[in-house]
């Protein structure tokens, strides 16, 4: 059977394969760039599946049909689908009951939300290499942790990284790799490294694919429902625990997030599910300025934004401040003022 692509467009099928997916209790994302289907000789859906940037979701098979080998036909589609876009690295969420289908495809399991589902990649030694190199890079003594998207970095972050090293003898700082605004992620790390460079036992690391990505938790760069922001958000976490093993990290550190909605349930379901696996996690209140105002990104993007960055350059350490007051900085604030949005919702 011919394996034919659905357009967002066309809301009569769409409907007809969410009341599928429905079927089979999944819930269709909310963010896909691409679904496809089989259809019978009546013109309904018997089989789908869908994918949004290197991850592949949304499986659902009619019951009347299992058997048949349609899901095989669903998944080589996506497959080729993905890779004609330049997508080679690929990911996949499956419940529970379906990940041995895909291991058998050459999937390999590397995370899993229990009663939930399951996270797998198309590379036997993808994550397990990612944690070998982490591990190269252990230290003795007391590790933490620290993730961020420092975009861009702030003296909010710097004081975060502060408190960190002052309580450690080695701050694991993970930097978002994720290209998804318009500082680059080249620039962000940059700007990161730059502003730690005096603090001689912070190791830097890209996050690669494993830690709030687009593959693990979409929904930290576009809008979700909660239960979905939820169940990425525990995705998330069972990943960082796996590094945070390679590491012998003992405590992760996060800023509080009064403003921002999934920040704020992000850091919830690290505080509920690390201690689980020995692992602290610290939530410290975000760095004010002297008249009471949180110095945050955000504040720092909408002042880009609005032409106004002498406005936050107290909100900056020098290293960051001199770069946007720089020529190289010039298309960067471009993009920024382009943006019809630019706080972290």
């Amino acid at each position: 059977m011919a394996v034919s692509q659905v357009y967002p467009s066309d809301k009569r099928t769409m409907a007809k394969i969410r009341a599928l997916l429905e079927r089979v209790d999944i819930t269709l994302d909310e963010h896909l760039d691409y679904t496809c289907a089989i259809f019978d000789e009546d013109g309904a859906p018997i089989a789908t599946g869908s994918a949004f940037g290197s991850t592949l979701r949304c499986f659902a098979v009619d019951p009347a049909h299992q058997g048949e080998g349609l899901l095989n036909e669903i998944i080589t589609h996506l497959m080729e689908n993905r890779m004609e876009r330049g997508f080679f690295h690929l990911f996949v969420y499956t419940k529970p009951g379906s990940a041995k289908f895909f291991k058998d495809l050459g999937f390999s399991e590397i995370a899993e939300v229990p009663g939930f589902l399951i996270f797998l990649e198309n590379r036997k030694n993808g994550f397990s290499g990612y944690l070998n190199q982490l591990a190269a890079k252990k230290r003795p003594g007391q590790a933490a942790a620290i993730v961020m998207n420092a975009n861009p970095f702030t003296l909010g972050h710097r004081w975060l990284v502060e408190q960190a090293a002052r309580e450690n003898d080695t701050v694991h700082l993970f930097l978002l790799s994720e290209n998804a605004g318009p500082i680059p992620a080249a620039v962000r790390h940059r700007l990161v490294r730059e502003g730690v460079a005096d603090l001689p036992n912070v190791v830097c690391h890209q996050t690669g694919e494993y830690l709030i990505s687009s593959a693990t938790f979409p929904g930290y760069f576009l809008k979700s429902e909660e239960k979905i922001l939820r169940t990425q958000a525990r995705l998330d976490t069972a990943l960082f625990v796996q590094i945070a093993n390679a590491l012998d990290v003992t405590v992760r550190y996060v800023g509080s997030e009064p403003r921002s909605v999934v920040t704020g349930i992000y850091n919830e379901v690290l505080s509920e599910a690390l201690p689980a696996h020995g692992i602290q996690c610290r939530i410290l209140q975000r760095k004010e300025l002297p008249d009471g105002q949180v110095i945050s990104a955000s504040a720092v993007r909408k002042a880009i934004h609005d032409g106004n960055l002498e406005a936050v350059a107290d909100m900056l350490p020098a290293t960051t401040l001199d770069f946007f007051r720089s020529p190289e900085a010039a298309p960067i604030i471009a993009a920024i003022r382009t943006e019809t949005d630019v706080v972290h919702y």
